[in-house]
């Protein structure tokens, strides 16, 4: 049974679908009218936008699958497969553009009805502008990965359209055909640049990363408080995040005259707080007595 925030997210994710198919159609149409390489690439990076909501689609429902017996800690890693993958089409279509463009700026041909031809390239953007603006409030929101990877690719689509919609605009105005070649060039670079960077934010995320550095200091904070009231000490804190998730362990060392009980519920009482700093955070503890010296032997390294 999936929950309400999954069910959610997937409403999302096939809102993002629903503008693909959009805009493929009217930037095709775009380039259809006018002829304009530059507008083919701007319409190849839509099929990319397809491609890239419907594995984002996939991957969401896989993220919100519960743990088993195999995968304890769950599935919310396959956002990050998501943005690779989003990064990996984004490159491939780059180098479409390229090999479209070359040849057109050793050869370049006059366009057909370029303002017509803006006008639906332009309406197609302002689709993707709304698109994005929702993906990223609601990735942000829920902590999704893979929303906010698309968001930001919609987002990036919208500035490269705004350049190809001006690079044409130039050739109208100018008559210079070879500016046309060169903006879609101009546009295969900079997607590439996307590409690579989503790539490397989801080989990160594989990693095993920390959680965000204001997220601990906020934790760090706490175990200050609780030290001063308690005269309990903290060590071996380590964070990792998977997805929306988050995951923290920390070692709490306490007077050695406290009680099993005692212990415990200041452990249940930290971690209810660190719930509420740090979204979506799954908090594992482990209480030692402070005088036993035994007690600071795992302080840096893992128990085996």
């Amino acid at each position: 049974m999936k929950s309400g925030s999954s069910v959610d997210l997937e409403r999302y994710a096939w809102l993002s679908i629903v503008a693909a198919l959009a805009t493929i159609g009217l930037k095709t149409l775009a380039w259809w009218i006018t002829g304009s390489v530059g507008l083919l690439s701007d319409a190849l990076e839509s099929l990319v936008n397809l491609a890239a909501a419907l594995f984002a689609l996939s991957m969401l429902r896989l993220a919100a699958a519960p743990p088993d017996e195999h995968h304890p800690y769950g599935f919310s890693k396959a956002e990050y497969f998501s943005a690779g993958v989003e990064g990996a089409l984004i490159v491939l279509a780059a180098a479409g553009i390229l090999i479209t463009a070359i040849p057109r700026l050793l050869r370049p041909e006059p366009l057909e009805a370029p303002v017509l031809g803006l006008g639906i390239s332009f309406l197609a953007s302002l689709i993707n502008l709304g698109t994005a603006l929702v993906l990223l409030r609601v990735g942000k929101a829920h902590h999704s990965i893979t929303l906010e990877a698309d968001g930001h690719h919609l987002l990036t689509d919208v500035w490269t359209s705004g350049g190809v919609i001006a690079g044409v605009a130039l050739v109208f105005v100018t008559g210079w055909l070879r500016l046309d070649a060169l903006v879609a060039l101009g546009v295969a670079l900079h997607i590439i640049w996307i590409g690579v960077g989503l790539v490397r934010r989801s080989f990160k995320g594989l990693l095993d990363a920390a959680i965000s550095p204001d997220e601990q200091r906020e934790v760090t904070k706490l175990f200050a408080e609780y030290s001063r009231r308690y005269g309990a000490t903290f060590h071996a804190f380590r964070t990792r995040q998977a997805g929306a998730r988050r995951f923290i362990s920390f070692h709490i060392l306490v007077p050695d005259a406290w009680s099993v009980a005692q212990a415990h519920r200041l452990s249940e009482e930290i971690e209810e707080r660190i719930r509420s700093l740090v979204p979506n955070a799954g908090v594992f503890t482990h209480i030692e007595p402070i005088s036993d010296p035994s007690s600071y032997d795992d302080e840096r390294l893992d128990r085996m």
